[in-house]
């Protein structure tokens, strides 16, 4: 008998990886996307899997970052997200960072060349109907008003919302390189990388200051139907952080620690702008740190107060778009299932991750849950001591009460780290004590070696497969 088949609502990182998993799993998936029938106000392709906002999936580093982590279990997952990332890797010192419309490519190509896979153009409005028994929805951050409506009548839950913001794109060749050079923080190697992977942009404190009042006084977007939602602390508009204080940016995106002016060794710049590589071509530059809601011509304005970005060009300005997410705790089990519609699971920044990273990880975790349910077999969530435990764990119910409303947890967006980690017990060295710096890394490690350990045997990886 021809098996039924999965359907996957969203072709964006969760909703592909969900496919891509389920299909793997032997079972046949449809896959709708809106695009093109219906576009959104950030994406600008029609392809699977396009990156709207940075082109970086963050630390690459599995020893000591929560996010690194969740690349190696990906990896150890058969992740096609994390397969085109790697394919498509362009230089961001300890970062991965990809070709953005590379890696849409590849991600684009795999899912077309699936044979259990088959994509459908149109848009779905209201909740999968009854007879679409294993259904996944991954419509993430820009979900169709009419589907958002349907999921809150559904639910009885009303939906929350943030704003995301895009950092802008600067073409290479319109910077002035006799002001700016190359040079990672504290020079550090990553994937694909050098040390020397970011352009940095130094200012003075006078040009610190004018810039941060220009930041102030420049002319944002003025939200009407939106205003008043809050933002996402890891995605600060670069004028809500200087709103925070004058001194804020320079210690967030313009920290000028672990950089040293090539042109000026003596002179310490007092901040510093950097630009990361955004295509494999190194024609474009984005502006880390520098998403944003102020106008456009305010943007190019002030943003050419930066020394080196005076005759900058720009391929893309910054702007905001709206995130919508539901109340997980309350509505999912611990296999991302509506609790009360079986077979219905839910992935990506819909769910309340955030990242690029954490949302591919959802519907990788979404689509192995729904193909196990579609073959009969039992449904055995990952540890909690694994990384993709620790972010269902968040989602599900991870939270303390809320102070304002008795009764309720404070929900809300987070990335992986290592706070979402149950703790571990370190041995004594030599019979003593680590303390501060060398604890802290202890841990981390002692914490990352556990989860890809528990991950494999989740996995049913034997250690030395993992390892080759």
């Amino acid at each position: 008998m021809t098996m039924k088949s999965i359907h996957v609502i969203g072709g964006g990182l969760a909703g592909s990886e969900a496919a891509w998993q389920a299909a793997e799993a032997g079972v046949p998936v449809v896959l709708h996307e809106m695009r093109p029938v219906r576009g959104t106000d950030a994406h600008k392709t029609d392809s699977l899997a396009e990156l709207v906002c940075s082109n970086s999936f963050r630390s690459d580093d599995a020893e000591t970052n929560a996010v690194g982590l969740l690349h190696a279990e990906m990896r150890l997952a058969g992740s096609v997200i994390m397969r085109a990332g790697d394919a498509n890797q362009v230089p961001a010192g300890g970062a991965l960072a990809v070709d953005r419309e590379g890696f849409s490519q590849a991600v684009t190509q795999a899912l077309e060349a699936h044979p259990l896979i088959t994509i459908v153009r149109e848009e779905v409005t209201g909740l999968p109907p009854e007879d679409w028994d294993q259904a996944i929805i991954a419509t993430g951050p820009l979900t169709a008003p009419s589907l958002a409506e349907a999921i809150r009548e559904a639910t009885g839950s009303e939906a929350l919302a943030f704003f995301d913001a895009i950092a802008p794109i600067v073409h290479f060749d319109s910077v002035d390189m006799n002001v700016c050079w190359f040079q990672s923080r504290y020079d550090k190697v990553g994937p694909g990388g050098t040390g020397k992977d970011y352009i940095n942009c130094p200012m003075t404190r006078e040009q610190y200051g004018a810039f941060v009042q220009a930041l102030l006084d420049g002319e944002k977007t003025a939200f009407k139907e939106w205003e008043g939602t809050p933002y996402f602390d890891g995605c600060l508009p670069v004028e809500v952080m200087a709103e925070r204080g004058v001194e804020t940016l320079r210690h967030g995106p313009m920290k000028p620690m672990g950089l040293t002016n090539a042109h000026k060794p003596d002179e310490k710049p007092y901040a510093v702008v950097q630009l990361r590589q955004d295509n494999a071509l190194g024609t474009l530059y984005n502006m880390v740190g520098f998403q944003t809601k102020l106008k456009y011509a305010e943007q190019v304005r002030i943003f050419r107060m930066i020394p080196g970005l005076e005759n900058a060009e720009f391929a893309r300005l910054g702007g905001l778009h709206r995130n919508t997410y539901i109340n997980s705790p309350a509505l999912l089990d611990g296999t991302l299932q509506l609790r009360n519609r079986a077979g219905l699971r839910f992935a990506g920044q819909i769910t309340g991750c955030e990242g690029y990273v954490e949302s591919a990880a959802m519907g990788l975790m979404a689509g192995r849950f729904a193909a196990a349910a579609r073959l009969g077999r039992t449904i055995t969530p990952p540890p909690a001591t694994t990384a993709f435990g620790a972010l269902i764990n968040h989602i599900t119910g991870g939270h303390i009460l809320s102070e304002d409303e008795p009764g309720k947890r404070s929900f809300q967006p987070m990335n992986v780290n290592f706070g979402l980690f149950p703790p571990v017990e370190l041995p004594r060295s030599d019979g003593k004590r680590l303390r501060g710096k060398e604890k802290t890394l202890a841990k981390k490690r002692a914490i990352t070696a556990r989860a890809l350990n528990d991950c494999r045997d989740w996995l049913s990886i034997p250690n030395r497969a993992a390892a080759e």
